[in-house]
């Protein structure tokens, strides 16, 4: 609770200056550039504070440069689609009701705990899921600090309890791996066509550094960005590799790469367009930085926007793009196809959320961790398909809730691992390619509120929790592991430069091990993990070019299809307690491929064989729901989603329709139902297994095609 007090309080804005100007509120409907839209008949222009109101909705239709100080929207603010637009402003607050103030709000206690269907929702759209900002044109959201804000809380978009959407152009892929490899001085990288589809000349994209930089002793204080393998370059041409396969493409360059990236067998660079059509940005990324928000209640999805130079540097709750504390209320919600690099605190922050679905997003250069779970009572929420490249090391965060956190930069962090993780990469991180950790003590204990499948909250010690999901993963080109679940805390550095550093945790735990006959434990989980009966289950994971790519502290773990490749160690000191291994390939290994496996608590004659049971219902996630054709209201519905499950789904089902996989097993599905006379829609899933879903998601028609 001291820790949610503080990250609430850090939240809280200051009140406007004392000189700020009066209010300039709407009159009526219609465009921003339309001088009858507003009360007294001018169009606010650059220091203005403005309010949309209530029953208005307003265009924005400009591309313009003066900086609005802020704009309270509780009506709807829309971004027009048929012009490129620019706004730039210091505070937008999406929330219901009169005050247009920039002080005092944390949402989540006074805002609406649900909207009746149909009700008015106050909105933000920058395109929608089935109007997006079309192909060559573009929508700009430039956040600019204004003096007399708060700088820890602004400049910043805040949706408390509205609804917020940004929606580019679509693109089929977001990110690739390389077709061939690309050398040290040429200008141009090949990828298979249609994986391009939609990238463009003018496109910036990053290559992933596949050179592994120096080993551990000499690089704990170092960092990847001081010296990147991964590098940007603008496309200004695209053209078909017929010579080679017509089935490739060449994106030729603005400037020669500077290094190799590798194109061998299964290990590959990867190559990702960072350019969107909707963009959020910080005006000044030297000076204050914006971020964004989604408080409890808020509703609204992304897809195929850009978020750069955003996050505040060792702010707490000051991240890109943060869904903070929502709980179940955003179930649905999406982040599809986004962009969001250089970051100083952050790519994508999910707080205390369930049933999110982030997928194909790619994120590059953050301090601290990435794709960042942070209180450890995330669960079902679904991490398809991500790019985590150069997650760098940072520090930990003033009053950050699980005070263990070192904020050494993983592509992906969690303490709850009841989520899916399913076709990730990460590449070129600080410190791990992905990290379950829980490290108990004095100020910290591990037993936390947990979502349970009949929708009820049990105290649950959350190191006992697997994985719904985790299957085709890859990492590569880590300093530190490629997967690390629930090991060594290795925080150690030394405080000033000439300054002996105190021992790191490990140190301490190996001396302990070693006064102790090697039976004391030293992992951070303290032997504690998920029953033969749930191990950790992790599928086809790769690890290639890395120094240590596995390494396990928990208990209970059950691989089926490891590659490691080209790396340092293997399984390196894992805890072997109830551990089984099978198709686990490991081939130029340096040092050695099973290094120092350790003993777990259990006691020789208490061994058992894992004997995995599938008892966990299936979850599914509804996140499009509109009409089959626009025009005929009374024409079916099309339900759009995702489902997870720990093994194997038999069926989705919509308001008594089966729906139809769009992805193996059911990752993504769709459905049509009949409209007329439906209030809304349900959708139950049900496994091999039998499990069924307790808790359906359960949609109000009238809700919008949004879903929410």
């Amino acid at each position: 609770m001291i820790a949610t007090t503080a990250c609430l309080l850090a939240l809280a804005f200051s009140a406007p200056d004392a000189q700020a100007p009066p209010l300039i509120r709407s009159a009526a409907s219609g465009t921003w550039s339309d001088p009858k839209t507003w009360e007294g008949g001018a169009v606010p222009g650059a220091g203005a504070r403005v309010q949309v109101r209530e029953g208005h909705k307003v265009v924005y239709d400009l591309a313009d440069d003066g900086v609005i100080r802020s704009i309270h929207v509780a009506g709807t603010l829309d971004f027009a689609r048929d012009r490129d637009t620019r706004l730039v402003v210091g505070l937008i607050k999406i929330q219901a009701g009169d005050d247009a103030s920039e002080n005092g709000f944390d949402c989540e206690f006074h805002a609406p705990a649900a909207v009746e269907p149909g009700a008015p929702r106050p909105t933000l759209t920058v395109g929608t899921a089935d109007e997006p900002i079309p192909a060559g044109k573009t929508a700009t959201i430039r956040l600019a600090y204004v003096e007399g804000m708060d700088k820890e809380t602004c400049p910043s978009i805040i949706d408390c309890g509205g609804r917020m959407e940004f929606h580019g152009a679509p693109m089929p892929k977001t990110w690739t791996r390389l077709a061939r490899e690309a050398g040290r001085g040429e200008a141009v990288v090949v990828v298979p066509q249609a994986d391009a589809v939609g990238w463009k000349p003018g496109d910036q994209v990053l290559v992933a550094g596949t050179t592994r930089q120096v080993g551990y002793k000499n690089s704990r204080t170092h960092s990847v960005a001081e010296r990147p393998a991964t590098e940007t370059r603008r496309v200004v041409k695209i053209s078909p590799y017929r010579e080679l396969d017509e089935r490739m493409t060449r994106l030729f360059l603005d400037a020669p790469l500077e290094g190799d990236h590798r194109a061998e067998a299964d290990y590959r660079a990867e190559v990702a367009n960072l350019s969107r059509n909707v963009v959020i940005e910080s005006a000044d990324p030297d000076g204050v930085r914006g971020h964004t928000m989604y408080h409890r209640n808020s509703s609204g999805s992304i897809s195929y926007a850009e978020f750069r130079h955003l996050g505040k540097e060792g702010v707490l709750g000051k991240y890109a793009l943060h869904f903070h504390q929502i709980g179940e209320t955003m179930r649905g919600t999406s982040v599809v196809g986004a962009s969001i690099w250089d970051s100083k605190n952050r790519w994508i922050t999910l707080h205390g959320a369930s049933y999110l679905v982030i997928r194909d997003c790619v994120g590059y250069k953050s301090v601290g961790h990435g794709f960042f779970l942070e209180d450890g009572t995330e669960t079902r929420n679904i991490l398809d398909g991500n790019l985590a490249v150069m997650a760098l090391r940072g520090k930990p965060l003033p009053a950050q809730v699980l005070p263990f956190d070192k904020n050494l930069g993983s592509g992906f962090w969690w303490s709850n691992s009841l989520n899916s993780f399913t076709n990730n990469s990460a590449a070129e991180c600080d410190q791990d390619g992905y990290r379950f950790e829980v490290f108990v003590g004095d100020d910290f204990k591990p037993e936390l509120p947990v979502l349970q499948p009949d929708g009820r909250r049990k105290a649950v010690d959350v190191r006992t929790l697997p994985f719904i999901r985790f299957d085709d993963n890859e990492a590569h080109c880590m300093r530190f592991f490629g997967l690390n679940l629930g090991g060594f805390n290795d925080g150690g550095v030394p405080a000033k430069p000439g300054e002996k550093a105190e021992a790191t945790p490990v140190a301490k735990a190996m001396e302990e091990y070693k006064e102790n006959g090697g039976r004391r434990r030293v992992e951070d989980v303290e032997g504690v993990g998920p029953d033969s009966k749930h191990p950790f289950l992790i599928r086809r994971f790769r690890a290639w070019d890395t120094h240590w790519a596995f390494h396990a502290g928990s208990p209970s773990v059950r691989v089926d299809g490891m590659d490691i490749y080209d790396s340092q160690y293997g399984v390196w000191r894992c805890v072997l307690d109830r551990h089984e291994y099978a198709d686990l390939r490991m081939e130029k290994i340096i040092s050695r491929g099973i290094f120092f496996p350790r003993p777990g608590l259990a006691k020789p004659d208490e061994m058992v064989l894992l004997n995995p049971v599938d008892d966990f219902p299936p979850s599914t996630v509804v996140t499009y729901v509109g009409p089959k054709d626009a025009r005929d209201p009374s024409g079916p519905l099309v339900v759009r989603g995702s489902c997870a499950d720990d093994g194997d789904v038999r069926r989705v089902v919509v308001n008594d329709h089966e729906a139809r996989e769009l992805r193996p097993n059911f990752a993504e599905w769709e459905v049509e139902v009949p409209s007329v006379g439906v209030a809304g829609v349900e959708a139950r899933a049900e496994d091999e297994a039998g499990n069924v879903e307790k808790t359906p998601h359960r949609i109000p028609v009238a809700a919008g095609a949004d879903g929410r």
